[in-house]
C-alpha cells in the first residue's frame, strides 16, 4: 500500500524512491511487524484468557509440561494477522506471488485454527483426524501446485545445491513434488511446536534465509551471477519474508520461557506450509532440507519412532518423540534443549547460505 500511495510521489519529493526498493520494504515489514506483535500482544492475551482458550497437554509428555495447562494458545492467529497486514503495507500488491503466498498462508492457518478449536472444545489433544487435516493440506498445495505450474513463467526444473549443471526437469510430476514440499513442510514444523521458543527460532531463521534466496532469485543480474533460477517477481516474496521474521521475532517475546503464549497448530501449520511454498516458488526446493534441517529432524524422529515401535513389537529408538522430548526425558533443562537446537539451525542456515558460492 505504502509502495502504491508513496512512491509515485517521488517526482515531488525524491525522498519517497526510496520505496521501490525491496530492501527498503523488507526491513520496513520487518520492525512494522515485530513493533505491531510487541504492542498489540498484550491484548491479545488478555482476550484470550478472557475466553479461556488455553493450550491442552499430553497425559503422555514430561512432567515438567503439566504446570503448561491453561497457557493462552493459538497465538498463530495474531503471527498470521500481523504478517498479512504488514505485507499489504510494504508489497508491491501487483505482483501475484505476493496474493499466492497469502493465500496459502491463510489456507493452512484455517486448517490450523480449526484443529485448535476442537482440541479447546473437546478438551484434549486430538483436534482434527489426521486424514482430514492431510486431505486439507493436500488440497491447498495442490491449488498452489497447479497455479504455478500453468503460469507463463512456470519453470519445473529442480534446483540440487552443490551441482549447478544437474536440473531435472520434473514436468507435471512438479505438482506431487509441491505437495510433499509443502505439506512435509507444514506438518515438520508443527512437530517442532512443543517446547516454549523451539519452533518460532528455526521459523525465524528459515525465514531469513528464504529471505535471502527471494530478493536474489527476483534479481535477474544478481541470479545469474550466482548461477540460481531467475523467478521473475520473487524478489516481492523478501518482503512477506521480513513481515514473517519480523512478526515471529515478535512472537517470541513473549514465547520465550516460561512462555506466556503459544502459537497452537494455527501458527505452526501456516508457518510450514508458507515457507515450503516460498521454497517452492524460489527453486530451492532441496535447499530447505538443510535450511531447516530441525524441522526435518523432529519429523523423522517421529517416523523412526513409530515404524521401529510397530516392527518391533512395542520398542522404542527413543525415549519419546519428537525429538526434542528425547532429550527432556535424559535430564536436559528445557531452556538448554531450545538454544542449543537454536544453534544447530543459525549453523544450518549458514550452510545453506554458502551454497550460494558453491554452485
Amino acid at each position: 500500500m505504502l509502495y502504491h500511495l508513496l512512491y509515485p510521489l517521488n517526482n515531488l519529493f525524491a525522498g519517497f524512491n526510496v520505496f521501490r526498493y525491496i530492501t527498503f520494504r523488507t526491513i520496513g515489514a520487518a520492525i512494522t511487524a515485530f513493533l505491531f506483535f510487541v504492542l498489540v500482544a498484550p491484548a491479545f492475551i488478555r482476550y484470550i484468557k478472557n475466553l479461556q482458550i488455553g493450550q491442552v497437554i499430553r497425559d503422555d509428555g514430561p512432567e515438567t509440561h503439566l504446570k503448561k495447562e491453561g497457557v493462552p494458545t493459538m497465538g498463530g492467529m495474531l503471527i498470521i494477522f500481523t504478517i498479512i497486514n504488514t505485507t499489504l503495507l510494504w508489497a508491491n500488491l501487483t505482483n501475484h506471488l505476493v496474493w499466492v503466498i497469502l493465500g496459502v498462508t491463510l489456507w493452512f492457518g484455517a486448517i490450523g485454527a480449526i484443529d485448535d478449536f476442537k482440541k479447546i472444545t473437546n478438551h484434549n489433544t486430538k483436534g482434527l483426524s489426521a486424514k482430514g487435516k492431510l486431505l486439507l493440506q493436500i488440497t491447498g498445495a495442490l491449488l498452489l501446485g497447479i497455479i504455478l505450474y500453468t503460469h507463463p513463467n512456470f519453470d519445473g526444473h529442480l534446483s540440487i545445491p552443490f551441482f549447478k549443471s544437474i536440473r531435472p526437469d520434473l514436468g507435471w510430476f512438479y505438482i506431487i513434488f509441491a505437495i510433499l514440499v509443502i505439506v512435509g513442510a507444514s506438518n515438520a514444523v508443527n512437530l517442532t511446536d512443543g517446547l516454549d521458543g523451539l519452533a518460532a527460532g528455526p521459523i525465524i531463521i528459515t525465514g531469513g534465509v528464504y529471505l535471502v534466496f527471494s530478493y536474489l532469485a527476483g534479481h535477474a543480474i544478481l541470479a545469474k551471477y550466482l548461477q540460481m533460477p531467475f523467478v521473475p517477481g520473487a524478489g516481492e516474496l523478501a518482503v512477506y519474508c521480513g513481515a514473517l521474521v519480523g512478526s515471529t521475532l515478535g512472537f517470541l517475546w513473549y514465547n520465550a520461557y516460561p512462555a506466556h503464549m503459544f502459537m497452537g497448530d494455527v501458527g505452526s501449520l501456516s508457518m510450514g506450509g508458507a515457507l515450503g511454498a516460498i521454497a517452492i516458488i524460489t527453486k530451492q526446493e532441496i535447499l530447505l532440507t538443510i535450511v531447516g534441517g530441525i524441522f526435518v529432524m523432529e519429523a523423522l524422529s517421529v517416523i523412526i519412532q513409530v515404524g521401529f515401535f510397530k516392527l518391533s513389537g512395542g520398542k522404542r529408538v527413543f525415549l519419546m518423540a519428537p525429538f526434542h522430548h528425547h532429550f527432556e526425558k535424559k535430564g536436559w533443562a528445557e531452556p538448554k534443549v531450545v538454544v542449543r537446537f537454536w544453534i544447530i539451525s543459525i549453523i544450518l542456515g549458514l550452510m545453506a547460505l554458502a551454497t550460494l558460492k558453491l554452485r
